[in-house]
């Protein structure tokens, strides 16, 4: 039997820490997160951070609830984060991105959940990025009940993460948002954006890589690296309101312009028989887009299916309604826009029109 020579030595015992995961930390962030996340419970929520599942009981208010579901992310707007070192606002994109969506459809958004992926985990930018999704989340008025912290070393580089959000709302089922009452003659109302969101930023980060800008530099009264980095405006609760102060069918669509911009997102809530019409000449093109339209020499029909240009949310509404929409609106602290017009479908031409 072989035996050991005499300076042969025993391993030395290896730990999760010496494979880069540090559970330490990812206590620490659980605890750093708790009282942000608490700011957001609702009384539906039964358990929240800290089990193995959230638990949620749906409000009785519901006759025939149907559950509607969005998952996204904030997409290469989070290298910009990086290279500025700006992550409390990442958060409330994230959160922005699902919660708008489900909102074209009529639902209250409930609850989310989010994923932090990392290679190294750094509890202050961790704690800073999470605190905006709950900040996201009072804005939407949903629960952060839950989510997961991801430390995967060699997976990313030092400093750098990612992100993805899902949230889960509720819409009586009589009450489902789904276009088909749509028809000549509806008007098209424009909910001004806060910036880019989160869409189109492997442009804009081309764009500032061969413009090589002065971060400082004035953009529409802010420095340009705060209008890069404004977060995703959230339409939950002036839009909810909205649709219970017009009642029965008087927001017959809506759509949030993401990627894809105007002339991609508006079709999708349109029935196959009309088409919009958009005057771009209605709304200002915020500084931001005309600094990156002129920088990039971006074609103007490219800026309508990459950017919002400056309008975040449509809703369409009967003429008879557009007014008092927008006054409501407005009141609830948008800024509303008359964009165009619903007219019957003309052969050969897109489904929207951007003039």
């Amino acid at each position: 039997m072989a035996t050991p020579s005499s300076g042969s030595s025993t391993p030395s015992a290896l730990t999760y820490r010496d494979a880069g995961v540090d559970i330490d930390a990812g206590d620490a962030l659980v605890d750093r997160i708790k009282p942000a996340a608490k700011r957001t419970m609702r009384p539906e929520v039964l358990a929240g951070i800290g089990g193995f599942g959230a638990l949620f009981e749906l409000s009785k208010k519901y006759r025939e609830p149907v559950l509607v579901s969005g998952t996204d992310g904030v997409g290469t707007k989070v290298k910009l984060a990086f290279q500025l070192n700006r992550h409390d606002t990442v958060g409330q994109d994230l959160v922005a991105m699902s919660v708008n969506d489900i909102l074209v459809q009529g639902a209250e958004p409930l609850f989310f959940l989010d994923y932090f992926a990392c290679g190294r985990l750094d509890v202050n930018t961790a704690a800073t990025v999470v605190e905006g999704i709950a900040r996201g989340c009072e804005l939407a008025g949903c629960a952060l009940i839950g989510g997961e912290t991801a430390e995967m070393p060699s997976m990313y580089p030092d400093g750098e993460y990612d992100l993805a959000g899902f949230a889960v709302g509720a819409v009586e089922k009589s009450a489902i948002i789904d276009g088909r009452a749509i028809q000549p003659g509806d008007v098209v109302l424009g909910l001004a954006s806060s910036g880019a969101h989160s869409n189109g930023y492997s442009l804009i980060r081309k764009i500032l890589d061969r413009a090589k800008p002065d971060w400082a530099m004035d953009m529409g009264g802010r420095p340009l690296a705060d209008a890069v980095m404004a977060p995703t405006r959230i339409y939950v609760k002036s839009l909810l309101a909205l649709i219970a102060g017009l009642g029965g069918e008087g927001v017959k669509g809506m759509a949030h312009i993401t990627g894809g911009g105007l002339t991609e997102n508006i079709p999708r809530v349109l029935p196959e028989n009309v088409m919009a019409t958009i005057d771009s000449a209605s709304w200002t093109l915020p500084p931001l887009f005309q600094w990156l339209q002129r920088e990039g020499n971006v074609a103007a029909a490219e800026m309508h299916r990459v950017f919002n240009c400056g309008i975040g949310m449509v809703v369409i509404v009967a003429a008879t309604d557009a007014e008092r929409a927008t006054q409501m609106l407005g009141a609830a602290g948008e800024t509303v826009h008359r964009i165009g017009r619903i007219e019957a479908r003309v052969e050969g031409l897109a489904q929207t029109v951007v003039r």
